[in-house]
């Protein structure tokens, strides 16, 4: 079962993400896919706090800030976690190895790239962000981020089972079911 987890920032999509993913593998592997790449101490302390919060939890940590398929490489049949599209699009958009400067090419890539990923595991559960809805106009960089997040994010929702939306602490379905 392909899981799609979006809604707004500390809304509990994480930890209600991290519980599903444990149902789904049952028995067998669980893996965390980690996207985000660190670049101060904010980071570091979320990336803290989601560490602690999975603690005990049998999950593998697979670190991937870009190359979604190179999870492919893992039991595809165990359930993943990733957490999430919004971190690996930031990622390959604007990479640091080229000065952080706005990468189109490699942002249709990661559409591509995420779908084929879910298409091709047994069990997964993944996270995006909710950020691109408000009515604040952002500059031009900005925006594009949030269309080519949104573009992604409605691919995720074709190709997935299940699409939820976690709005304060409460489930929104909008497409298929959980099981039971």
């Amino acid at each position: 079962m392909i899981v799609f987890v979006s809604g707004g920032a500390k809304n509990g999509k994480s930890g209600f993400a991290q519980d599903l993913a444990v149902k789904l593998a049952g028995g067998g592997k669980r893996y965390y896919v980690a996207t985000m790449i660190p670049v101060d101490e904010e980071d570091h302390q979320r990336i803290r706090r989601h560490v602690a919060d999975r603690a005990g939890l049998g999950f593998e940590t697979i670190e991937c800030g870009g190359d979604i398929l190179s999870c492919l490489n893992y039991d595809k049949n165990g359930s993943f976690l990733l957490d999430s599209v919004t971190a690996l699009l930031q990622n390959v958009m604007f990479p640091a190895e080229k000065n952080y400067e706005m990468d189109l090419q490699a942002a249709e890539k990661c559409a591509h790239d995420v779908a084929a990923f879910a298409k091709s595991v047994a069990n997964a559960v993944i996270v995006s962000d909710y950020i691109y809805s408000d009515a604040r106009r952002y500059d031009e960089s900005t925006e594009c981020y949030r269309r080519c997040l949104a573009d992604i994010d409605r691919l995720l929702a074709k190709v997935c089972d299940t699409v939820i939306e976690v709005s304060a602490g409460q489930l929104i379905f909008h497409k298929g079911g959980l099981p039971e």
